[in-house]
């Protein structure tokens, strides 16, 4: 299944002057998503090491075979890279094109074989994420897009069902943040509090009308979050911080410290609960 959705108003207008290029960009990501899916087809977590670092997050050879096939696949002449299995070169900071890519986001939830993890590829021009792309291998979802060309979505397609929680707005959180009893407080007659594991894949399902939002108190790396970013700006929804700042990546220490996603039809209440301030 293929479904597209279209950002709206003049800054797509303005972007369409690149439309041409953006569409190459899209495809290499697309590319090399079907090329992951290609590789890791039939692999389960029992048949994959697993180690640990020293903070105690699983590490396994998936991700670094991932990593590897990605690095191999996207740079091209000039371009910058980081990437969460990969030495940090800081040579990226001067380069106008970079890639921001996360192997595995979830892979605690790949070791434990939940359907919530995903690989997360980014392309950050002048620190906007301008084309991004996410792949589900275990729910077969695929979801590419950059302002120019929209967000498309492949593969078996998760629809927001209004019998399932009635007219309520959906927020994603995170699985720790949920189990800490930190959104307790969010919960009311006219919002659902949902967890998911990867925060990659949260940023997807908002983008595609999936869920009105989702968000995190806690510092996130730019790699979790740059294709996300890429995807909800390409459905016409809108990314800030807790003050309302607009994000802006490859920064020398590629750190969030908070960081909050509104879908296109996302209600008011929801950016104003969280205390976010969303300007016209």
């Amino acid at each position: 299944m293929l479904i597209r959705l279209a950002a709206a108003g003049p800054a797509v207008q303005n972007a369409l002057m690149h439309s041409s290029s953006r569409t190459d960009d899209l495809l290499r990501i697309r590319r090399v998503l079907e090329s992951v899916a290609k590789m890791i087809s039939g692999i389960g977590p029992s048949e994959v090491s697993v180690s640990y670092s020293p903070n105690g997050d699983p590490v396994t050879a998936l991700d670094r075979a991932i990593n590897h096939l990605l690095h191999e696949s996207l740079p091209q002449g000039g371009e910058g890279w980081l990437s969460e299995e990969s030495r940090d070169d800081l040579s990226r900071l001067h380069a106008s094109r970079v890639w921001i890519v996360d192997p595995i986001d979830g892979t605690r939830e790949y070791v434990e074989g939940l359907p919530t993890w995903c690989v997360s590829v980014a392309l950050v021009e002048d620190g906007e994420a301008v084309a991004g792309g996410i792949l589900n291998p275990s729910t077969r979802e695929m979801f590419v897009g950059t302002v120019e060309t929209g967000l498309e979505i492949l593969g078996q397609v998760r629809v927001k069902q209004p019998s399932e929680d009635g007219s309520r707005s959906r927020m994603l959180v995170s699985r720790r943040e949920h189990r800490d009893g930190k959104w307790d407080s969010f919960e009311c007659s006219e919002l659902t509090i949902l967890p998911v594991g990867s925060i990659a894949y949260r940023l997807a399902q908002v983008a595609s009308g999936y869920a009105e939002a989702t968000c995190t108190f806690e510092p996130r790396s730019e790699w979790d979050v740059a294709a996300g970013v890429a995807l909800v700006h390409a459905a016409g929804g809108r990314i800030r911080t807790l003050d309302g700042a607009s994000i802006r990546f490859n920064q020398e220490i590629p750190k969030l410290q908070n960081f909050f996603a509104f879908g296109k039809d996302c209600p008011a209440f929801v950016p104003k609960m969280c205390g976010v301030t969303i300007n016209p």
